[in-house]
């Protein structure tokens, strides 16, 4: 157990202590209810309940239990193989296929088809529930995702992205059109201070966020552009573009749910690194998967997506 005593500070006068503890520990709202609910939320060793108001100066105590351990199984699960060597793998991976376990996916995923693929022979740098990952990419998103077999090419690997030398390309169908055909989103990115499952761009508590964008084609309604990353943060193509006011289609957190649509219409076309052994520069790219291509038909066709 974590135990955490935190000042109610002058913006949160008079908010409800499910907010507070929400905002402050970075849980979801429902996972601090269900802490308040087993009275691991105090005020003077008293349980509080989760629409109590707060005041200044409240001392409020939590307690946080201690987070349990996932155990990543290998599972023979097809995965679409672009590159391997024994220093790292490229993965085509499809939409709708979760990285590495967490609770609500503790299997199905990347990471356990890559243990039975690899045998095991994956890097240990980021523990046991994600071995070999260097960088994710979301489970709606589709397309070229890197993995590091030993723990030297993960280290190599992941000191390109922190460089920012590490190639990113991302193509996907926007709501509407940029008002430039080309430029770049400079904004600052850090989690939802009520929905702490989403990211923003805010201010507080946020890291910097760049992303490059160039306009390929325009529909009605609709655009498709090519998304490249400087940096690398959760869910970065996807804010960035809602930011903008050109949600990515089909993306049901940041823009608005399609009906019968497939799914969102955003992948990770190109990946380039220099290769940890060779010191060679490498560059893959993949094409988009059929749903993508039929919602371009759609569209190149002046039809409804």
């Amino acid at each position: 157990m974590s135990d955490f005593c935190i000042s109610v500070t002058d913006e949160y006068i008079g908010k409800r202590v499910d907010v507070f503890v929400s905002d402050k520990c970075e849980l979801t709202r429902s996972a601090a209810q269900k802490l308040i609910e087993t009275g691991m939320v105090t005020l003077f060793d008293k349980a509080l309940s989760k629409n109590y108001k707060l005041r200044l100066g409240d001392e409020i105590s939590v307690t946080l239990p201690e987070p349990t351990e996932l155990e990543a199984i290998p599972q023979n699960i097809p995965i679409e193989i672009v590159y391997e060597d024994d220093d790292l793998l490229v993965v085509n991976k499809p939409k709708g296929m979760v990285v590495h376990p967490a609770a609500g996916n503790t299997d199905g995923t990347l990471v356990n088809a890559l243990m039975y693929h690899c045998a095991g022979r994956l890097s240990s740098i980021n523990g046991v529930i994600r071995p070999g990952i260097v960088h994710r990419i979301d489970k709606n998103t589709s397309g070229l995702l890197m993995v590091a077999k030993t723990d030297a090419a993960h280290n190599f690997l992941a000191a390109q992205i922190k460089e920012h030398s590490f190639t990113r390309e991302y193509v996907a169908i926007v709501c509407g059109s940029f008002k430039e055909a080309e430029g770049t989103i400079d904004a600052p990115i850090g989690r939802h201070h009520i929905d702490r499952k989403k990211m923003c761009v805010t201010d507080k508590n946020s890291k910097n966020a760049v992303t490059h964008y160039y306009t390929l084609e325009k529909f009605s309604g609709y655009s498709l552009v090519r998304f490249v990353l400087e940096t690398g943060r959760t869910h970065q193509i996807r804010v960035h573009s809602s930011y903008k006011g050109h949600a990515i289609l089909g993306d049901d957190v940041y823009g608005k749910p399609v009906n019968d649509f497939e799914g969102q219409c955003l992948h990770a076309r190109k990946l380039g690194f220099i290769h940890p052994t060779t010191n060679k520069y490498m560059e893959f790219e993949c094409e988009l998967p059929d749903y993508f291509e039929k919602t371009l038909s759609k569209l190149r066709e002046g039809r409804n997506v």
